[in-house]
Formats: C-alpha cells, structure tokens, sequence
C-alpha cells in the first residue's frame, strides 16, 4: 500500500511519526474526507476485505466505505507508519435493547505513549478523536460526551453521555482480530434484509463545523446547533450525490 497517496486521500500534510498528535491529527483527516457510504450494497457490487480492491476504491477512486473497509484499511496505515495498532470486534447495540453478533463491527485499538486508545474511522456520527480506554472518565470530544465502562465482566462499552443519561453504542474485547475473521459478517451486512444497511442508501462525512448527510430522498446539513434539511426525488439521488459529495458510481 502506498502510504503517501492514501495521506494525500485523507489530506494529512503533517510529518508522520507514533505519537498521540499524530494519530489525533490522522483519525481527523480521515473523518473529513473519507464518508462513511453503503453504495456497492445497493448497486449490488460485492465488497471483500482485500487491502488492494478497498485501497482502489477509497484512494484511487475517492469513495468512501463502511466499517470494514474503512477501519480495515486505516488499520493498514497506522501499522505502516509503525503504530501499535490491532483490529478489534464490536457488537454494536440496537433498538431493542440487545448486541449485534460477534464481528458486527470491526474498530482498531492503538497503544501510545503509555495508553490504549480505541480509534473509529468507520461509524457515523461518533467520536472525532480517539478515545482513551479508561473506565468511568468522561471523554469531552468536539462531537459530543463519551465514557467507558465494564459489560458483563468482560466487555468494555463504549457509551455517549447524553443529558446525563449513558447511551451504550458498542462492546467489545481486547482481542487481536485478523481481517479475514470478518468476512462473515461483512457478507451478511451486504445481504441480509436485517442489516441496517440494506434498508437504505447512506453517505455521510464530518464537516469542521458538523456533519452532512445524504440517503434516498434526504440531505441533512448540521452546522453546530442548526439542522437544515432538503427533501428530493429519489431519481435525483446520483445528482445530489455528485454535487456534495463528488462520488460517482
């Protein structure tokens, strides 16, 4: 993998080097300019987790990619540039209380200058920075309240703090994963109509004063506290998807 073309991707003009800024100022570079989108789901283009095909696609063609692509090939980077660094698996939590299945989500932890951190490059809206696994600290991060605690003796869960309230959003272990230990679940989130991603197309990306966001029929535009939001057409989706966010499939 070509380290230089795929910093040029995220627009990381700073020197590289393991360390805490850097890799603050990498997982920032990459929210901002890499979106997390579903596309090859719905325009039924087989996604597998090879290095070179997601490298293609995210670099060369500047898409963007669910969890598997984009964690899967920022974890490349970082292990590259010489990070500690391992692929962990996530369940993430869903609306009626439970956890996904094992290897629902794939998400890195990296270890510098004395901490492990848990980096997420693929997720949505979550957390902007890296976040310290710690237990029971609140985690200011410009999008929000974030905190850690124990699940059931042997996860940690990561949650979002919310008027007060925890909001669980995933558990995992510290585990090292391998890549290929997902394709199971990366098949079934492609295929399954009990995958969120099969309901509906998604593209969404950090801005620096928010988010924007665009499904089916919908384009969301978040700049600090306002919302602003368009209704379209459905066949205009290709044309919207152009114009904000300069992808083509």
């Amino acid at each position: 993998m070509n380290n230089q073309r795929y910093l040029n991707r995220i627009n990381y003009k700073e020197q590289v080097a393991v360390n805490k800024k850097v890799l603050f100022g990498l997982q920032a570079a990459h929210l901002l300019n890499v979106p997390f989108e579903n596309l090859d789901i719905h325009y039924h283009k087989p996604i597998t987790l090879e290095a070179a095909s997601i490298f293609e696609k995210m670099v060369d063609k500047k898409r963007g990619g669910f969890c598997y692509e984009l964690n899967g090939l920022f974890y490349q980077l970082l292990k590259n540039i010489g990070f500690d660094v391992q692929m962990i698996s996530a369940r993430v939590y869903t609306k009626n209380g439970t956890y996904g299945e094992e290897y629902d989500h794939l998400a890195l932890l990296a270890k510098v200058e004395g901490n492990t951190y848990l980096v997420d490059v693929g997720f949505g809206k979550f957390s902007f920075q890296p976040l310290e696994v710690t237990p029971h600290v609140v985690l200011p991060d410009p999008y929000g309240l974030f905190t850690f605690d124990i699940y059931q003796n042997d996860y940690w869960r990561i949650n979002t703090l919310e008027n007060n309230t925890l909001m669980p959003q995933y558990i995992f272990k510290n585990t090292k994963r391998e890549f290929s230990e997902f394709k199971g679940m990366c098949q079934f989130h492609q295929t399954s109509q009990e995958s969120p991603f099969t309901q509906k197309k998604v593209v969404s990306m950090a801005t620096t004063s928010g988010r924007i966001t665009l499904n089916d029929t919908q384009l969301k535009i978040t700049e600090g506290d306002t919302e602003t939001k368009l209704e379209f057409e459905e066949a205009l989706f290709l044309s919207k998807l152009k114009e904000y966010f300069h992808i083509e499939v």
